[in-house]
């Protein structure tokens, strides 16, 4: 566990998160932020409701195509169920899969299994290994935080991609700021502008297959194409733990054991390289939301946070395993992960544009999605509003 002077009564968030600040009653801006968001995203009757005014658009304004929206898959929780309640609302999805070559068994298994069951057609985007394994090898000699990046990227860019080609408006996404809460942009920021940087300046090989999420593609396809993200878990009742057993029991669906455990890349990221190498604790974050959302109590989190992310039994397996597959010696690894932490801040990205230029980004980012960024509501919390 890191070991901080101060945590939030409300939640477990401690002043190893970036950015934090307590009141006199000791509640921490990130609990405020999560109480802004439930205010702007209510639940129950009004949540419902607004939930079905959505569905209701995503209905009648389908032109032309054999889909309504699309759903990006993992075979992890979050995804599976929205793929359930997607066709419950009599909508027909089209679910998108990125292979980036780090999948997990089950999660395979998961995806394969949901949209045969619900008849879901499904299409998947591979990326050519030799330009992963150069971009995840390119993130760790950068020293930078979150190394899974690229992977974002990609995925929220061929959710771009096949939306535009299937001529569908809306992209059904699976986050839940209140099972997941919000990161601190130190611990997960990252652009196109910046991986085309990183992989400039630490890369081998060209990229040609691997899909870029740049603020071009984002104009693009938000605001001239009118591709709309849409996150229904901020309106209704959805309890992860519920849908988990829902999911086995429905769809024969396995858990992978852990928050993004589905991807072995992602699962190495979190559980080791971001705790190891940074002393970052991403559960603190998760597991604060999850006590404000009455999902577990602030006893059990704090219980699950004095013991390692990973498995001391497993860790020699899995970096093991990491090291194979990106064509590392140990030495090699050993040497990143002595390396000089490095920050989002110490490569070009876009964000020195959109601060500059906040008078314009801020209103542009609003007409581009139908959720006020969660990056707004950090910088008004943050400055106390």
């Amino acid at each position: 566990m890191i070991v901080s002077k101060q945590t939030c009564i409300k939640g477990v968030w401690n002043e190893s998160v970036p950015g934090i600040s307590f009141d006199n009653e000791g509640v921490s801006n990130y609990a405020r932020l999560y109480e802004n968001l439930s205010i702007a995203y209510p639940r129950g009757l009004k949540g419902k409701a607004e939930w079905d005014k959505i569905v209701y658009k995503i209905k009648t304004g389908k032109k032309n195509s054999k889909y309504d929206c699309v759903i990006g898959v993992s075979g992890g929780t979050d995804s599976c169920y929205l793929l359930h309640l997607a066709k419950a609302e009599g909508l027909n999805p089209l679910a998108v899969h990125l292979d980036n070559g780090w999948d997990s068994e089950i999660a395979v298994n998961n995806i394969e299994k949901i949209t045969n069951s619900l008849g879901i057609d499904l299409k998947t985007y591979v990326i050519n290994y030799e330009e992963v394994k150069d971009l995840f090898r390119s993130y760790m000699k950068a020293g930078m935080p979150w190394i899974d990046l690229p992977t974002d990227l990609a995925i929220k860019a061929i959710l771009y991609k096949y939306a535009s080609q299937e001529n569908v408006k809306y992209i059904l996404r699976g986050n839940d700021f209140r099972s997941e809460g919000s990161q601190p942009n130190e611990w997960t920021y990252g652009d196109g502008r910046q991986l085309i940087h990183i992989h400039k300046t630490f890369g081998k090989i060209k990229l040609k297959t691997f899909p870029n999420y740049t603020l071009t593609s984002l104009i693009y396809y938000g605001l001239i194409k009118q591709i709309k993200s849409v996150y229904p878990f901020y309106y209704l009742d959805y309890n992860k733990l519920e849908a988990q057993r829902f999911l086995e029991k429905q769809y024969n669906w396995k858990y992978y054991g852990g928050h993004h455990y589905e991807n072995l890349f992602t699962k190495f990221s979190i559980s080791y390289w971001l705790y190891e190498k940074f002393g970052i604790d991403k559960r603190i974050i998760t597991l604060s939301a999850q006590i404000l959302g009455g999902q577990i109590n602030r006893e059990k989190a704090l219980e699950i946070l004095s013991q390692s992310p990973y498995k001391s039994d497993e860790i020699d397996e899995i970096i093991a395993f990491v090291i194979k597959k990106l064509d590392m010696s140990e030495e090699e690894f050993k040497a990143i992960m002595k390396g000089k932490n490095r920050s989002y801040r110490d490569y070009n990205s876009y964000e020195w544009i959109l601060t500059k230029f906040k008078k314009i980004s801020s209103p542009l980012l609003k007409l581009i999605f139908i959720h006020k960024p969660q990056s707004l509501f950090q910088d008004e919390i943050r400055k106390g509003k």
